[in-house]
């Protein structure tokens, strides 16, 4: 039988995020400790543990046919390969960074400076899109100190929380790109695998429109039945059904995790009563 071959990161948070999301698809994995390769028991996938920076290569050389890896180093390292669904989870940003201490006007600042990164090409593309030249120290590891024995002016790298920079006495002064979990397919995939892709994909659009929505149910009276369902994005029109007191009803909706907290308020304030909110576990559109 035909399997898709996916690549997950080693370990790490993006690796955990991915095997959540692969569960929630409804996908059990059977994988042991220090297993780099796994298989699906009751859906045509096998998993295989790579480095986050391997992976790219292993999708272009036709070894993995799908990966869940981080914008970014697609960016970096595999700018040829293409993305077929955006994840919403793992987000960081890739930021130039100075010590606190300097005087920071802008990007030109870095013309002739020393920048440690990691992100080499990406350094290069943005600082050739703004006209400006520096010496790039490539550094595979933690860069934040670079700054502070010497090695660096300034520095390329991750940016998540910005606590790892702060701890360091650096400050974020450029966002160079927003980045996310993916899912990235080779270039080589087959037919009949990509027929899989397709079973795979439709699991992941349901499961993350269920995270991006929650499911509400809240009563109304009659006379404001309208104002209140005019408020109410839904996916088509909410379900309204009868309460057993009568001039009352019931309202079923379901309202994006974004909007939240303004769509709750305006309901209120319309005269929605008993607002009761629920997670989605799938949504199928």
């Amino acid at each position: 039988m035909t399997k898709i071959r996916i690549a997950v990161q080693k370990s790490g948070r993006l690796n955990e995020d991915s095997l959540k999301i692969l569960k929630d698809c409804g996908i059990s994995i059977d994988n042991g400790k220090d297993q780099l390769k796994a298989t699906a028991r009751n859906f045509p996938l096998e998993v295989f543990y790579l480095r986050n920076g391997d992976i790219p290569q292993y999708l272009r050389d036709g070894v993995v046919d799908i990966a869940i890896i981080g914008e970014n180093v697609l960016v970096e390292k595999g700018d040829d390969i293409s993305i077929v669904e955006k994840l919403n989870f793992s987000k960081c940003r890739v930021s130039l960074a100075v010590p606190k201490s300097m005087e920071y006007k802008s990007v030109k600042d870095f013309e002739g400076k020393r920048i440690a990164t990691s992100y080499p090409n990406t350094v290069n593309d943005y600082l050739r899109s703004k006209g400006v030249k520096a010496d790039l120290h490539i550094i595979n590891g933690s860069v934040e100190i670079a700054p502070n024995i010497g090695l660096a002016d300034g520095i390329c790298d991750i940016v998540s929380s910005g606590s790892t920079l702060f701890k360091n006495n650096l400050k974020e002064v450029e966002i160079i790109l927003k980045s996310e979990a993916v899912l990235a397919v080779s270039p080589n995939i087959s037919e009949e695998r990509k027929s899989i892709l397709e079973k795979l994909q439709f699991r992941i659009k349901s499961v993350l429109q269920a995270r991006n929505n929650k499911y509400i149910l809240l009563n109304a009276p009659d006379e404001k039945l309208d104002a209140i369902i005019s408020i109410l994005p839904g996916m088509r029109s909410p379900t309204v059904l009868p309460l057993a007191e009568e001039g009352w009803s019931s309202v079923h909706s379901v309202i994006n995790r974004d909007t939240f907290w303004e769509v709750i308020d305006e309901l209120k304030a319309a005269g929605a009563e008993g607002i009761l909110v629920c997670p989605i576990e799938k949504m199928v559109l």
